[in-house]
């Protein structure tokens, strides 16, 4: 394994990305002979600079995989994976998926995995792309009719006055019978396969530190949570960080290789990509 370079990290600033990644912030673990370099960004912007392979290493929203599989290899560790729960979509007033046809929705990013669901499961809206915090205010002012949430708004939108349409992991686990990979991580092709192997290896080691000081973790991962009480916290990240993101695991690989086949026979995604993931 190639050493003494510097290897750069993309993820959100968001709790559950931030719980993850806690062992290696702290330096409670580490890559001997790397230097780790953490880059936070948004999700659509880390989707965008994947395309370009930018990063090293970096979180990208599952729906991404396919135009970047050449680029990167996925890793079978670190993923957000929904089990009848994910993206949101809510509105002002309680209402049916079928009044919002044709209707403008306010959504997280063209890239992300939540559009792609959005897509497949509403194909005939109006899409209006906007960062993801800004939208249960968009959706509570009328600036749109409707908005798809992500993060810690699928908990607290509430607090806006807003009603849930549809729970898109909902929808997906009743269509398929499998959960939904929203988020996964990734390791650029050229390193090669030792320090694949030993990326994983690193990413797994940092969420079970995380998840053996639990508490140490969520103070850390609460400062990326937006005034997030610390209940609230907990629950979003056991959501997203569980034994789904140690192990990919068969069911999630599927779960891949069918939200990718059907995005492809509607012509939304180029390719359904080769799953030759590594870690887990």
């Amino acid at each position: 394994m190639v050493k003494g370079s510097v290897l750069h990290i993309g993820h959100s600033p968001d709790p559950d990305d931030a719980f993850m990644f806690f062992g290696i912030a702290t330096g409670a673990v580490s890559l001997p002979g790397w230097e780790v370099r953490h880059v936070l960004a948004d999700i659509e912007t880390l989707n965008e600079w994947a395309f370009r392979g930018t990063l090293e290493v970096t979180a990208i929203s599952a729906a991404v995989y396919p135009w970047v599989a050449e680029t990167y290899r996925l890793l079978r560790v670190g993923a957000s994976v929904g089990r009848r729960y994910g993206p949101k979509l809510l509105a002002r007033t309680p209402s049916s998926p079928d009044d919002l046809r044709g209707r403008r929705i306010a959504v997280p990013g063209r890239y992300t995995t939540a559009f792609l669901l959005l897509r497949l499961y509403l194909p005939d809206c109006r899409p209006v792309p906007m960062a993801f915090d800004r939208i249960p205010t968009a959706v509570a002012r009328g600036e749109v009719d409707a908005g798809l949430v992500i993060h810690e708004a699928q908990l607290t939108y509430p607090a806006w006055g807003l009603y849930e349409i549809a729970d898109l992991g909902r929808w997906w686990a009743e269509t398929t019978g499998l959960p939904i990979p929203l988020g996964v991580d990734v390791v650029r092709r050229d390193l090669g396969e030792a320090v694949a192997v030993a990326v994983a290896d690193l990413l797994r080691r940092s969420i079970l530190y995380a998840q053996a000081h639990a508490d140490e973790a969520l103070a850390y991962a609460l400062r990326f949570g937006r005034g997030l009480d610390v209940e609230t916290g907990r629950s979003f990240i056991r959501m997203y960080v569980n034994d789904d993101t140690l192990d990919l695991g068969p069911d999630g690989e599927r779960a891949l290789q069918t939200l990718y086949t059907m995005a492809h026979e509607r012509g939304i995604v180029p390719t359904v990509p080769v799953l030759d993931g590594v870690g887990g």
